[in-house]
């Protein structure tokens, strides 16, 4: 992620009008409507793309708020959304008057429906499920309608508790066969008791859950009203109520406990959406970017369902303190079901730093740089920086004799924009590197002003679905001036915008903290003119892997700006290959006949259908079926995981030294050479890299 400070300036004449204006009407509370003609006027004066607050802007806050506060239906009636849908384009027009009708009438709805609902699945977890009727229940709940009545209500909940129950009940079959197997003499408990225990587990789930419904007050409810519409200008633009802002200033540092992934809300289910490198859900290496979390036990305490739960409480139950342990039930993006165990830490900054390895291939030496995230921490009084560190693993490399280098961006999420044009600028001489653009202004050229190449020998970079921000610039540049093969997944992320996080308190005088507001505020363009956002780095040569057919990146988040392009800036091309479209042309055709490579993309097939499937099935048997049907499907991609190659990694000269004297630093290195052995798509960029060769005197073309 890229932050930048955004200074708006608003006149005093501003900050006045709006603290009179709320001497008007004593029955709002002064902060709300505050926040709210704040929130439009910062959003739609600094905001890089404003939305205009008219009709159809109000539809889409309608929906979004529908949606956030009752993803799956089981709360409101049709009559309730028959009566909330005479203010579906009203909603601006209140956001201009400073009027929260709408948001109080659907919020005074909602306590009320809150306490039926705990009645109805009070009363449904007394009775016995019938495990043996054949019935199903479908989560894609864009395409279920609200209930007309109670009774149709009743009936989701029942639907929705039975499919938690079932889930749990499995659970305790399976642990009861293996005590048995453990002890010949234990006596198994009937299916009958272990359906009342599950249920009882349910109901206690439910009965705590609700508890802390019950504990969210008014402004909860209302900062989720307020990101619905700070939310249609863009994903990445959110409003952080003060307990947040805390939060978020905390994460920002580094501080907080916990496994290290990002989260978010995907219907009623938590979805990793991101692993923080160097966190221990990253070490653990089990936990999968589009892996749902459904359950969360602390230790071997009895484990919590999540399902329906609001993220931030999910949140709750998943961090905690540094050694203490967290088991995650997970349904993993091929629908197979699977508990890991990730022992709670902060963030490791060594596992975030360059890294290399010395591989020998067919009697010659290659390099492989892994470069996690574009790192720079200024508040330490030695802080490092990639850039830096990256020059520094070159010259390394350099004094290994290494023929060509692999760089390695899969999943670095980015980082500092500044350290990657600085290592850009490592592998061309001087020249722009990207285009910042802020919203009604010229795009300003960022430039690499250092005329030496520390690397003039042949490059590789591998990326991914999951290589963001900093790593396309870097991998964007790198393809513009014709330096490097950029080889992996389709096309890497798409975030090509750039947020600030500001702070609202500076906008009014009234005594209380309404929080801050992140903001996109520039958006990223190649030196060829076209924007990173959305369609990212394409691959110059593409390998198929499980994300292949899958909605992932910028284009699976709501409100995404959109791709368009600037002039191009000019710059001079990299014309030092040989042989750079045959090596490509090659490599396709190696791929093609791949006997891996193709069943990666079988699975990748495979893996979007499982994904697709939305039927939950609530017959005992027939559930059970559907699991081991995955299980067994999944089996038949076993030949992927146990793939090897007969390459070796060994540590660079001046590394091996230091693993002599570090037992955990030698353990690391030992264990990421294992990795890497396994890896196909390293060893298709070895190959690639092998085969590139650089003219006798190479020269540059103006472009």
């Amino acid at each position: 992620m890229l932050l930048r400070k955004l200074k708006l300036i608003i006149p005093l004449l501003f900050i006045v009008s709006i603290f009179t204006s709320f001497q008007t009407n004593a029955n709002t509370d002064p902060k709300d409507k505050a926040l709210i003609t704040i929130l439009k006027y910062v959003l739609t004066q600094g905001h890089y793309q404003p939305q205009k607050i008219d009709d159809a802007f109000s539809e889409k806050v309608y929906s979004n708020f529908l949606e956030k506060i009752d993803p799956s239906k089981r709360y409101f009636l049709q009559s309730d959304i028959d009566e909330f849908s005479n203010y579906k384009t009203q909603i601006d027009d209140q956001i201009n008057n400073e009027d929260l009708t709408f948001f109080f009438l659907v919020y005074d709805r909602l306590m009320l429906r809150f306490k039926e609902s705990k009645l109805v699945y009070t009363d449904i977890l007394k009775r016995k499920f019938d495990f043996d009727k054949n019935e199903t229940y479908n989560i894609n709940y864009d395409n279920i309608p609200y209930p007309k009545n109670a009774s149709e209500k009743s009936n989701i909940w029942r639907k929705q508790l039975k499919f938690t129950t079932l889930s749990r009940l499995h659970d305790k079959l399976i642990i009861e066969k293996d005590k048995q197997k453990e002890d010949k003499t234990y006596t198994v408990k009937s299916f009958s008791e272990l359906e009342k225990e599950a249920r009882e587990t349910t109901l206690n789930n439910m009965n705590e859950s609700f508890q802390r419904i019950e504990e969210l007050t008014y402004s909860d409810w209302f900062s989720t009203y307020i990101n619905s519409i700070a939310e249609e200008f863009d994903p990445h633009t959110t409003y952080f109520d003060p307990i947040v802002k805390k939060r978020f200033d905390i994460s920002m540092a580094g501080k907080l406990e916990g496994i290290g992934a990002r989260l978010t809300k995907k219907n009623d289910y938590t979805k990793v959406i991101e692993l923080i490198s160097g966190g221990p859900a990253w070490k653990q290496g089990e936990l999968e970017v589009g892996d749902f979390i459904l359950k969360v036990a602390q230790g071997n305490e009895e484990p919590i369902d999540i399902v329906g739960m609001r993220l931030d409480d999910a949140i709750e139950y998943i961090k905690g303190k540094k050694g203490t342990e967290v088991k995650l039930t997970l349904k993993k993006i091929d629908g197979t079901i699977k508990v890991i165990s990730i022992i709670r830490d902060v963030v490791e900054l060594e596992e975030t730093f360059v890294k290399s390895s010395i591989v020998k291939k067919e009697g010659r030496t290659f390099g492989v740089i892994h470069l996690p995230k574009f790192y720079i921490n200024f508040d330490e009084k030695n802080y490092r920086n990639s850039a830096t560190d990256m020059a520094q693993e070159i010259e390394r490399l350099k004094k290994e004799n290494v023929e060509g280098i692999v760089l390695d961006l899969r999943n670095n999420g980015g980082g500092s924009l500044q350290t990657a044009i600085e290592i850009s600028g490592l592998f061309i001489n001087k020249g722009p590197i990207v285009q910042v653009k802020y919203r009604d202004r010229k795009a300003d050229v960022k430039q690499d002003k250092n005329p030496k190449i520390q690397w003039d020998k042949p490059l590789v970079v591998l990326v991914n679905e999951l290589s963001a921000s900093a790593s396309e610039i870097f991998a964007a540049a790198m393809q513009d001036y014709g330096r490097a093969v950029i080889i992996g997944g389709k096309q890497t992320y798409g975030k090509g915008t750039v947020q600030s996080v500001l702070d609202l308190n500076r906008y009014h005088n009234l005594k209380q903290d309404i929080g801050a507001l992140k903001m996109t505020i520039q958006k990223f363009y190649r030196i060829n003119g076209g924007s990173t956002q959305l369609e990212g780095v394409h691959s110059d040569i593409m390998l198929p892997d499980r994300y292949t057919y899958m909605h992932i990146g910028e284009r699976d988040l709501e409100n995404p700006l959109k791709f368009d392009k600037v002039p191009q800036a000019s710059y001079s091309l990299w014309d030092n290959y040989e042989n750079f479209n045959q090596v490509i042309n090659h490599s396709k055709k190696r791929i093609a006949t791949n006997t891996y490579f193709k069943l990666i993309d079988k699975n990748a097939k495979w893996l979007k259908k499982s994904q697709d499937d939305t039927l939950i099935y609530l017959n005992y048997k027939a559930y059970t079926n559907d699991l081991e049907s995955h299980k067994a499907e999944s089996l038949k991609y076993k030949a992927i995981r146990d793939y090897t190659t007969n390459l070796t990694y060994t540590s660079p000269l001046y590394e091996q030294f230091l693993l002599k004297n570090d037992k955990d630093l030698a353990e690391k290195r030992e264990t990421w050479h294992k990795n890497l052995k396994q890896d196909i798509y390293v060893e298709e960029a070895l190959n690639v890299l092998s085969e590139l060769k650089i003219k006798p005197k190479y020269h540059l073309v103006k472009n």
